[in-house]
């Protein structure tokens, strides 16, 4: 991809705020004359201006109409060989002359149309669309589902959301790993000191600073406790994961990720999910720490994750009551784990010794004992608090089962693989996949990232296809890097508390991909070695190749961006979106252009960065946007794809000012 740029960096212009004052007083009759002859002169000229872009709006569609009439015509009596060429052209021309509707379009509405985004509220600094306790309380919702997603119709507010008062840019992996700012996060001191899982005492708070690393013994906790999971799966320690056909774990109610940060340097990808919470949130902390993690809940829906999606569940005191629900909580963890995965619980519940003296932890220990064998799971081991269980990597258990003893297996229209927050099932999913495949089975990492030829079967695709996707975005990263290098360092050489990174390695930490497709830009980020760790998103409305992402070891999540993402506002580095726009406008734009655009506002950081590829038409639109949106942006030529263009653009620093 050969590139130039096209177009300066550029800013909002701001609304110019203007006054006037009279010279002197004059006889009332001859001012009201010459405010009547004024408006007379205004009138007339709005009238003749609408009049003329009346008249150019319609020329031009004639002009479209006889083009397509006479192009159709034309191509009967041209020979086949040369209709691919021609069509290229007339598309081009076609889009040129949508470009020019667009453009006029823009003027006729003048300049309301654009007037900058407001800034939202201050109470909105840590707003989430789609979460909304108190709403849901009022709807009748009761029993932890008030936590709920739940996407109202009109519940998106476009507007900027702002940065708390003292809020500073984080410091730079993987310093950011173990320090984070107090006043980025929305946590109480009360809240620091009487965090009661395992995982949320691993942190100190430190003046301006929240510490999750210190010489105490609170640090060296996660690495026994890790080392203790290892052994208790029959392998010598943490570092062995890999080994064992462990690579993606899903962290549930994580605490504050040190679990997942500690296995890091592994190479096990552990993706945090805990429930939203207005203060204190789990999510947003390991997030600030530059940690994978998202709002997710079991209390009644599935998740947006496709079956057999993860090698290892892990709740450690995270909140959840397996035994309730009829088991539907655990039925759901069955469904996202892989054959031979594994799931790790540590509960005061599981202690023997306690559960004697308790008849109610006992019978409560006794069903989620008896549930996990009549899913076909082993026990593998228990030790004090925690358990392991191993799911079965053969069908044939469940149909050795005493009748009536556990779940149903999911009828075929039951056992949907890509469901996008449908109500929790009370059957085993999973079952009628093609991607059956126990973890021991499957090449360990990094061989896994590249699927062989039988597993791209299953896609609908040939290795030579996954091969060019891989080679196109090993050019496209190094030009991304080679462009933004010089504007990070450039502009921001260093910032107070920052350690001196060597340019371009650290510049960039959590990344999403909007429409990630083959899991491509994820799978180049890491061969060019960059520590970064990428949100993969499937849209609803494109092709199904989550379970692709998946199965080549990296994360991701199915959502619809007509519906806000389950994040907490400034969590991402980068945000980058490859053929988004022409997706969604294939789609008839459910959503606005700008719907979009805000959501991307709220996810990113303070001087994150957007990369947007797409048609060239869309690019124009979306630069029109960015001024509105107060975004620095640069429109970038690719010299080897005409068709199409690319908007980089940085959201700037407002900060808040003290009301």
């Amino acid at each position: 991809m050969v590139i130039k740029m096209s177009r300066p960096l550029h800013r909002g212009v701001p609304a110019i705020r203007v006054t006037s004052s009279s010279n002197g007083l004059l006889d009332s009759q001859v001012k009201e004359q010459i405010e009547k002859e004024e408006l007379d002169r205004n009138q007339s000229s709005h009238s003749r201006h609408r009049l003329t872009i009346l008249l150019l709006k319609s020329s031009l569609v004639v002009i479209v109409i006889l083009a397509l009439t006479g192009s159709f015509w034309w191509t009967l009596s041209i020979s086949t060989s040369s209709r691919g060429h021609i069509f290229h052209s007339s598309r081009r021309l076609q889009e040129q002359l949508v470009s020019d509707l667009w453009d006029i379009g823009e003027l006729s509405f003048g300049t309301s149309r654009m007037k900058e985004i407001e800034f939202c509220p201050g109470e909105l600094e840590n707003y989430i669309p789609c979460f909304n306790v108190s709403e849901n309380l009022d709807s009748g919702f009761s029993d932890g589902n008030e936590y709920d997603r739940v996407c109202r119709q009109g519940s998106r507010q476009n507007c900027l959301v702002l940065p708390p008062m003292n809020y500073k840019i984080p410091l730079r992996w993987p310093t950011g790993r173990y320090i984070i700012w107090v006043a980025n996060v929305k946590i109480t001191g009360q809240e620091v000191f009487t965090s009661g899982s395992l995982t949320k005492r691993m942190m100190m708070l430190e003046e301006e600073q929240i510490s999750f690393r210190s010489a105490s013994l609170m640090f060296d906790g996660v690495e026994d406790y890790s080392h203790q999971i290892a052994e208790m799966i029959g392998l010598r320690n943490e570092s062995n994961f890999i080994q064992a056909g462990i690579r993606t774990i899903l962290d549930i109610g994580c605490g504050y990720g040190s679990f997942g940060a500690h296995l890091f340097s592994e190479q096990i990808l552990t993706i945090c999910i805990a429930n939203y919470e207005s203060s204190g949130s789990q999510v947003q902390l390991t997030l600030e720490r530059g940690l994978p993690a998202m709002i997710g809940s079991f209390s009644s829906k599935q998740l947006p994750h496709p079956s057999l999606s993860f090698d290892l569940l892990h709740c450690a005191r995270c909140g959840i009551d397996w035994d309730k629900n009829d088991g539907s909580f655990l039925i759901e963890v069955d469904r996202v784990l892989r054959p031979g995965g594994y799931f790790v619980w540590t509960s005061p519940l599981i202690n023997v010794q306690s559960s004697l003296r308790n008849k109610e932890k006992q019978k409560r220990w006794n069903f989620v004992r008896d549930f996990a064998e009549n899913l076909c799971w082993e026990l593998m081991s228990q030790q004090d608090e925690t358990v392991v269980w191993k799911k079965t990597s053969k069908k044939t258990c469940y149909n050795s089962r005493i009748s009536g003893s556990g779940p149903s297996i999911c009828s075929k229209v039951q056992d949907v693989e890509f469901p996008y927050y449908r109500p929790l099932q009370n059957c085993i999913g999973g079952m009628h996949s093609r991607r059956w495949v126990p973890i021991e089975e499957r090449a360990t990492w990094p061989s896994r990232s590249n699927l062989n030829p039988s597993e791209l079967a299953l896609y609908g695709l040939h290795l030579d296809e996954l091969n060019e996707d891989t080679a196109n975005y090993r050019i496209i990263v190094r030009n991304y890097w080679s462009l933004l290098s010089p504007l990070i360092f450039s502009d921001h050489p260093k910032r107070p508390g920052d350690e001196d990174p060597s340019p371009p390695y650290n510049m960039l930490r959590n990344v999403l991909d909007m429409n990630a497709r083959y899991g491509g830009l994820n799978a180049a980020l890491l061969e060019a070695r960059k520590s970064v760790w990428v949100m993969n998103v499937v849209p609803t409305t494109g092709p199904k190749y989550l379970p692709l992402i998946l199965d080549r070891g990296y994360f991701g999540v199915l959502h619809d961006w007509c519906e806000a993402f389950p994040t907490y506002p400034r969590t991402y580095d980068m945000v980058h979106a490859e053929g988004l726009l022409s997706l969604e406008s294939s789609q008839h734009w459910r959503c606005t252009m700008l719907d979009i655009f805000t959501e991307i506002d709220r996810m990113l950081r303070p001087e994150g960065w957007i990369i947007i590829r797409d048609a060239a038409l869309l690019i124009d639109s979306a630069r029109v946007l960015t001024r509105r949106l107060k975004w620095e942006a640069r429109v970038i030529e690719i010299e080897s794809n005409n068709d199409e263009r690319l908007l980089i653009c940085q959201k700037p620093f407002f900060k808040r000012q003290p009301s």
